[in-house]
């Protein structure tokens, strides 16, 4: 789908119109990480627009000809990937339009319309508003930003994986949360092409374990149904290359459930002072719920892919 080559590419062409973000080590803590691991947290909740998926919109804009783009961008998103792409819209001077399913957080539906977004709730799960977005596209001529199939929306987001190679050359494990994959095959391919001894491990919502079983199925395959209440790691089905890049580039997945992503926030917000929605949790409540076997002295970075006031308004700011 991609190489490194389209990454470093994607890394020069945003370069400027998006935050190269901090690592933060987990250090100084109450309530220690279970094992002996070195964890540092790669903040890409401080991204602009709250997350990495900044990086996958940015690129795309800026590698497309504006004469596309006349008519409007469209995107369907869980809300991260709205929100980037909202931003890219109003980069551009252009009508965006958003199309959502019913359990995105209403912060997330706020902060879209700051972005001077329109939006519609289609369905329950992303596929559903995939669907209308896609329909909307016929209609009205406007250009798709697709979350995690294209190519360069891809290539922008494994930009993470240069950077924390940058400020952590040894790392051992990189964890990385799962919505259709998009990050984590572009974190994958470049973490592979560098220093491919790394293991990437992504993280998915027990009750969306959509490249878990397609791995087992040993092809890319549909989940029946999709529990998870975490609308940006709720996807019922990835691209056929998604499935291939994560096949060829990940070590292995784990998964954690809604309530463990929530103390895991809560935890956040308490060590470290981050406000990260649930999936920007979802690396370290893999960590805190030691479902990712380490060895001791090895460094492991999570990252910490999606702010958010969840744990705030769970009653625990």
């Amino acid at each position: 789908m991609i190489t490194i080559d389209d990454i470093e590419a994607a890394a020069a062409r945003i370069a400027g119109h998006v935050r190269r973000t901090p690592m933060l080590a987990a250090t100084c803590l109450k309530e220690a990480l279970p094992g002996d691991a070195a964890v540092a947290l790669k903040l890409e909740l401080l991204q602009a627009t709250g997350s990495f998926k900044a990086r996958g919109a940015t690129n795309r804009l800026r590698a497309t000809d504006a004469a596309e783009w006349a008519n409007g961008i469209v995107a369907a998103s869980g809300g991260n990937h709205g929100l980037a792409t909202a931003r890219a819209g109003f980069l551009a001077g252009v009508p965006t339009t958003i199309y959502l399913p019913d359990n995105a957080t209403p912060a997330k539906l706020e902060k879209l319309r700051a972005w001077g977004a329109a939006t519609h709730i289609v369905g329950s799960a992303w596929h559903e508003a995939h669907a209308a977005a896609l329909a909307h596209v016929a209609r009205s001529g406007a250009v798709y930003f697709h979350p995690f199939a294209d190519p360069l929306v891809v290539a922008g987001q494994g930009t993470v994986a240069l950077e924390i190679l940058e400020d952590m050359p040894d790392v051992d494990v990189v964890l990385v949360a799962v919505g259709g994959g998009g990050l984590l095959s572009g974190v994958g391919r470049a973490i592979k092409a560098r220093r491919p001894q790394t293991r990437v491990i992504g993280v998915e919502a027990a009750g969306c374990p959509l490249l878990l079983r397609a791995l087992e199925a040993g092809r890319n395959v549909a989940l029946e149904a999709v529990t998870t209440s975490v609308a940006t790691m709720a996807c019922a089905r990835t691209e056929d290359a998604i499935f291939e890049t994560v096949r060829d580039t990940v070590d292995g997945f784990v998964l954690v459930d809604d309530a463990e992503m929530l103390a895991a926030a809560r935890w956040l917000w308490f060590e470290m002072g981050l406000a990260a929605d649930l999936s920007g949790a979802a690396a370290i409540a893999a960590l805190r719920e030691k479902r990712v076997a380490l060895a001791a002295g090895e460094t492991v970075c999570a990252i910490v892919c999606g702010a958010g006031p969840d744990a705030l308004l769970a009653g625990e700011g």
